[in-house]
């Protein structure tokens, strides 16, 4: 299977980025529909306090993929860097420790999530009439984080390889279970909230039986072995230097989503919770083609920046923020021309679609910016600088939004909740084009330049 990544150093970069990310964008828009479509199952089948649970619960579900990545995407740039330097024997000793942190990090998770269930579901903005619901779909959720952490990161180390297929094949395996399997837990078995959160938990099981086969079956470039079990310390270094800031960035969405959760709960009742648990949906659904834009730029840009192919690594860069872009700025006419056929499709509430309608406007004001964002935080990553992928993993939720949220409703109110969102885009955008300028060489051909290089994990941006 060794073609299977060198393809990554000498096939065509746009051919290469559309047959690495379109598999990623697909299997993507196919987990973001079936949040969609839990979401719609739970405000016709439970209602309004269902689908407000949903949105409490989202937090811990985003925390879980903040692990699944962390040990992930670090892996995978190692790997990655590994096998465009040939040493294929190290990107396997990696790949072992990486199966050895999840199930460490896996077991912690459930048993820490079942101790503290209701005061965190409290924390999370929970209010009395939502918590029964949310203590129900959360207490079924906590015993799938194994299969949660496990799926998105063995996914990430299979698109690290460059089988994009496989990455989306388990991903639309898991959504489209769960798309059939929800209305059957919640309408035909009569199971309420708690049957989606089973639905949920059987499919993502499924998807990880299917991702272990075919690391068992050698259809892989990476072998397992029992040996590479055993903790490196400089391996394990490796993966949380750069995994640390892809949690930084799931974990301040998060914190983030937690503190919109109490604010909205405090300004807009349980009807604004219910109404942002719709419009962080669509966000999902709208970021997700440009997440699958990174994703298949990101084996490329680190197996060619191991491989010392400089052109390569900025080609690949611009394209993908070319076509990034253009997919945001159709996002935003979509938000700004249909809003209330939006709300309209997940309820029939009149007053969640009243309010929904405006705040959805006002929250993807400058979504325009999101592509840019999105690719050079990537970036960094991919080519193991830590330290500047760190700073914009979390910029936009954790160094902007956070204090924007908690300043700007004492202020406007409800409106201040929705308004915080485009300028924490504003201000993304602007520390994104500061790192893109003092940066060229990575960003643009005609700056190249001889770089200091380095495989290991290094950080060499102000």
């Amino acid at each position: 299977m060794k073609q299977q990544s060198e393809q990554l150093g000498t096939e065509q970069i746009p051919k290469l980025l559309y047959k690495l990310s379109l598999p990623a964008i697909v299997g993507l828009l196919v987990m973001a529909f079936y949040n969609i479509v839990d979401a719609i199952y739970v405000g016709w089948g439970v209602g309004t306090l269902g689908v407000a649970a949903l949105t409490i619960a989202f937090p811990v579900q985003m925390l879980v993929t903040a692990l699944g990545g962390a040990i992930g995407i670090g892996g995978a740039s190692a790997i990655s860097r590994r096998l465009g330097a040939g040493e294929t024997d190290r990107a396997d000793q990696i790949f072992g420790n990486i199966i050895a942190i999840l199930v460490v990090v896996s077991v912690l998770g459930v048993i820490l999530g079942m101790v503290f269930l209701t005061p965190m579901l409290y924390l999370f903005g929970s209010s009395d009439t939502i918590l029964p619901y949310a203590s129900e779909y959360v207490g079924v959720i906590l015993y799938g984080i194994v299969f949660f952490a496990t799926l998105f990161t063995l996914n990430n180390v299979v698109r690290a390889e460059g089988n994009a297929k496989i990455a989306m094949f388990t991903m639309i395996l898991s959504a489209g279970l769960n798309i059939a399997l929800t209305p059957v837990f919640i309408f035909v078995l009569d199971m309420g909230i708690r049957g989606a959160a089973y639905a949920t938990v059987l499919s993502q099981g499924v998807a990880v039986v299917y991702l272990v086969y075919y690391f068992a079956s050698g259809k892989s470039t990476l072998s397992f072995k029992v040996a590479n079990l055993t903790p490196r310390l400089s391996i394990i270094e490796e993966i949380l230097a750069i995994g640390t800031s892809a949690f930084a960035r799931q974990a301040s969405l998060s914190i983030m989503l937690i503190v919109a959760n109490n604010m909205l709960s405090i300004h807009g009742g349980d009807l604004g919770v219910a109404v942002f648990g719709i419009i962080n949906r669509v966000m999902m659904l709208s970021i997700m083609p440009c997440l699958g834009i990174v994703q298949g730029m990101l084996p490329i840009v680190g197996f060619n920046y191991g491989a010392r192919q400089h052109h390569r690594v900025s080609e690949t860069i611009l394209l993908s923020i070319k076509v990034a872009t253009l997919i945001v700025c159709v996002t935003f006419l979509a938000i700004m021309i249909f809003p209330q056929l939006i709300m309209s499709i997940f309820t029939d509430d009149t007053e969640v679609i009243a309010m929904g309608q405006g705040a959805l406007r006002i929250v993807f004001m400058l979504v325009l910016t999101a592509g840019i964002q999105v690719v050079s935080g990537a970036v960094f990553q991919a080519i193991g600088q830590a330290r500047a992928a760190f700073i914009l993993s979390v910029a936009r939720h954790g160094l902007f939004l956070l204090p924007l949220l908690l300043l700007l409703p004492f202020f406007f109110q409800l409106t201040g909740v929705w308004l915080a969102f485009p300028l924490a885009d504003l201000m993304a955008f602007l520390l994104s084009a500061w790192y893109i300028k003092h940066n060229q060489e990575l960003f643009f051909p005609a700056k190249l330049r001889q770089w200091s290089y380095s495989v290991s994990s290094s950080d060499q941006t102000p």
